[in-house]
């Protein structure tokens, strides 16, 4: 019988694991409006939240993602990879060009950012655990108001409050649809004050830069990530991370969420 107490001592203590993490249950919200006042259709339209969140736990991190599609279509959305993970998850719609400009855009992100700061202790969250993250388009916007101070000002938060910024697949350059704004080519490069690596600072949250491969990536998306990682890191700033996914193209994020996740532990951990 002595052969066989550390099997059930080891199973009971799994079950009661199990039992234990089994009673945290989540509650998902829909079409929070960010703009709460607004008068304006489209924004009343476009500027929501959807949130989901532990209801009976703290959560020990906050998830605030973008979702991708080229600022001109996509959909809020809350990564099914990312839930029942003990985080609050913030998915984000925002407005698309044509009908207002990708500067327009950027100030929705730092309005819905600045909301999740401001409300977030109403969902489990806490103001010193925000992640900033999306997809494409969504690294893009998430790079933009990370490293750009003058977003968040406006609001009264520093960029550097998110505990950190993990961006998949983003433009560094000027994205492609304010380059089509003023009528250049997608295979035109341009850094002006609509590119992340415009605003390379030292003075930034951790940042985790992630791409498919550079051979299956959309035009230019690896180099961009790697000279904007490259640039950040010459100016001074110490926690700059790039990972490029090999055999993965743009449509990545499936297996750079388990990476998602992981850099999370590690920043709750410094």
């Amino acid at each position: 019988m002595k052969v066989f107490r550390p099997f059930i001592s080891c199973l009971f203590f799994l079950v009661s694991f199990t039992a234990v993490a089994q009673q945290i249950t989540y509650k998902e919200v829909k079409d929070i409006p960010y703009y709460p006042n607004s008068s304006d259709s489209y924004i009343n339209e476009k500027c929501k939240l959807d949130i989901y969140y532990p209801e009976n736990k703290k959560s020990k991190a906050t998830v605030i993602w973008f979702h991708g599609g080229g600022l001109t279509g996509g959909a809020k959305e809350l990564p099914e990879y990312l839930k029942n993970k003990e985080l609050t998850i913030i998915g984000v719609g925002y407005r698309f060009s044509p009908k207002v400009k990708v500067a327009t855009i950027v100030e929705d992100a730092a309005q819905a950012i600045a909301w999740a700061f401001q409300n977030i202790e109403n969902y489990a969250g806490s103001k010193d655990k925000i992640i900033l993250s999306g997809h494409s388009a969504g690294a893009y916007l998430v790079n933009m108001v990370g490293l750009n101070p003058a977003y968040l000002q406006k609001h009264q938060i520093s960029n550097q409050d998110a505990l950190g910024i993990i961006s998949l697949s983003s433009q560094a350059i000027t994205h492609f649809t304010a380059r089509n704004e003023v009528g250049l080519k997608e295979t035109q490069p341009t850094i002006d004050s609509l590119a992340p690596l415009y605003w390379v600072t030292k003075d930034a949250s951790p940042i985790l830069l992630i791409t498919g491969d550079r051979e299956l990536e959309m035009v230019g998306r690896y180099e961009e990530n790697a000279y904007l990682a490259r640039m950040l890191k010459l100016v001074g700033h110490t926690d700059v991370t790039l990972l490029e996914l090999d055999g993965y193209g743009h449509n990545m994020t499936y297996p750079a969420f388990p990476l998602l996740v992981k850099e999370i532990d590690r920043l709750l951990a410094k």
